[in-house]
């Protein structure tokens, strides 16, 4: 075994795939790339999410309280890793990047139309944002492109390199203890 700092945890445990998050306010709308988010609890369906001040979507979703979490496949890696480098403040980063903007159903920001899934959000507890800029969002509505032949996600290895979904692995039969959860 060799010892990597501390500080480096996130490069082993990163949850889930690399994502994008629509916030809209006063009718501007704006995409961030994030990758520090958790699932909480199953049931409402609540996701933790690491958004600090120094994004401007920031802003934009502790006074609308609502957001977009769009799960990107890796045909996009490049427009994902392009959209976390510049800001909305200078870009209007769905027009820079080709983006199709699609009405959500529940909340004002947009869903993604290039993106397999969209998950329509709101905060359900923002009391962890000062200390740790953790919001946590109640999914209300989950669009998904069953069309969509790209279904690999995008994982951020958390200093520039990613991995990519593979092969899936089936053990549900295995999971005895949990056959009570929704499939």
């Amino acid at each position: 075994m060799k010892e990597m700092p501390a500080s480096h945890a996130y490069r082993l445990l990163e949850p889930g795939p690399i994502v994008l998050v629509t916030t809209a306010l006063s009718g501007k709308v704006n995409v961030m790339t994030m990758g520090f988010h958790m699932m909480v609890q199953h049931a409402p369906p609540l996701i933790g999410c690491v958004i600090g001040p120094w994004d401007r979507s920031y802003g934009a979703l502790r006074e609308s309280r609502e957001c977009v979490i769009a799960i990107p496949t890796v045909d996009l890696a490049r427009t994902v890793v392009d959209i976390g480098n510049c800001s909305g403040e200078q870009v209007d980063k769905f027009k820079k990047f080709g983006l199709s903007p699609l009405p959500a159903r529940d909340v004002a920001p947009p869903l993604i139309g290039e993106c397999l899934a969209n998950i329509e959000c709101r905060i359900a507890d923002d009391s962890m944002v000062e200390t740790y800029n953790l919001f946590l969002l109640e999914a209300i509505r989950i669009w998904t492109d069953p069309d969509r032949e790209e279904r690999r996600t995008l994982h951020h290895r958390g200093d520039g390199s990613f991995t990519i979904d593979g092969e899936v692995v089936d053990l549900r039969k295995r999971m005895v203890k949990w056959r009570h959860l929704p499939a």
